[in-house]
């Protein structure tokens, strides 16, 4: 299990630091092609701004996209206690509880921080579950609170929003802007193609990338999970009900799917070919088979 979170760890860290590295090249190539190398500061301004933004206001906008209510201890016990118990155990402040009202069994945690962090199930999850499969779904999201899951997940949301307005920004430029440079010749009209080409790319790149960080944390989550619960077999039951549930959620949002414990789209059959590249989660199989594997090492 510590291997399987080290590992994660690792892949996670190069993939962040992979996704930064394209968003520079990316304006970097297209103040070349525009001909203004001032673009590249502009560039790195706004995507500064905007990821502090997102940063602050992506916790709310989540929790109001999900269709997220507060909850107390009288109004939702048997969560409360849950959240309250492991969040003890794990040594975390105790986040913000949220119910919705939806019977498609789901859970999510968001936040900016442990301190500012909130963990939201909906009904269906807490009719169909029992008391070690529920600890085993809270373990895993307030894993992801613990590891910091919930900021680098808002920061990744960021990143690719910029990429894409970098892109659309440079198509609109190229087709009714185009560049003051006109003494480049020849490299100055390579640049010019090939940020072209990296724009209409990028957004599906870095859509790629999102999901690449999105599925390593769900298999950090899990395990980490079973760190606080010293239970796979509860959270492997939870995932094969989840995963058996074919129906979409109500409030289902693409905006807020890789959030989830499992992809709220009632994305049943995901996990092969091309399609696997497109998934915000792992296939639930693999997750419990690795689950399984940490229950026979144990």
């Amino acid at each position: 299990m510590y291997s399987q979170i080290a590992s994660n760890k690792r892949k996670t860290i190069l993939l962040m630091i992979g996704f930064v590295g394209f968003i520079g090249a990316l304006a970097w190539l297209m103040s070349e092609a525009l001909g203004r190398p001032s673009f590249v500061w502009l560039a790195v301004v706004f995507a500064v701004g905007y990821a502090l933004f997102s940063y602050f206001a992506s916790a709310k906008m989540a929790l109001a996209l999900s269709g997220a209510k507060p909850v107390t201890k009288a109004q939702a016990p048997k969560l409360y206690r849950t959240v309250e118990n492991l969040a003890i155990t794990a040594g975390l402040p105790m986040p913000k509880v949220y119910v919705i009202n939806d019977p498609a069994p789901n859970a999510f945690a968001t936040g900016r921080d442990p301190q500012h962090a909130a963990v939201a199930a909906t009904t269906g999850l807490l009719e169909m579950m029992d008391d070690s499969e529920l600890e085993g779904v809270i373990a895993h999201e307030l894993s992801h609170v613990g590891n910091y899951d919930i900021r680098v997940m808002s920061i990744v949301i960021a990143l690719v929003t910029i990429v894409s307005l970098l892109a659309d920004f440079f198509l609109r430029w190229s087709f009714f802007g185009g560049s003051d440079d006109d003494e480049g010749g020849s490299s100055g009209a390579v640049f010019a193609v090939i940020g072209l080409v990296m724009a209409l790319v990028a957004p599906l790149v870095a859509t790629l990338l999102q999901l690449a960080v999105s599925r390593r944390r769900e298999f950090l989550a899990d395990a980490s999970g079973v760190l606080l619960t010293r239970y796979p077999d509860g959270l492997a039951r939870a995932l094969a009900k989840i995963g058996g549930y074919a129906k979409p959620m109500r409030h289902a949002n693409t905006a807020t799917a890789h959030l989830f414990i499992a992809n709220p789209l009632g994305g049943r059959g995901i996990g092969a070919g091309v399609a696997k590249l497109f998934s915000t989660h792992p296939p639930v199989e693999a997750r419990i088979a690795r689950l399984k594997e940490m229950e026979t090492s144990a």
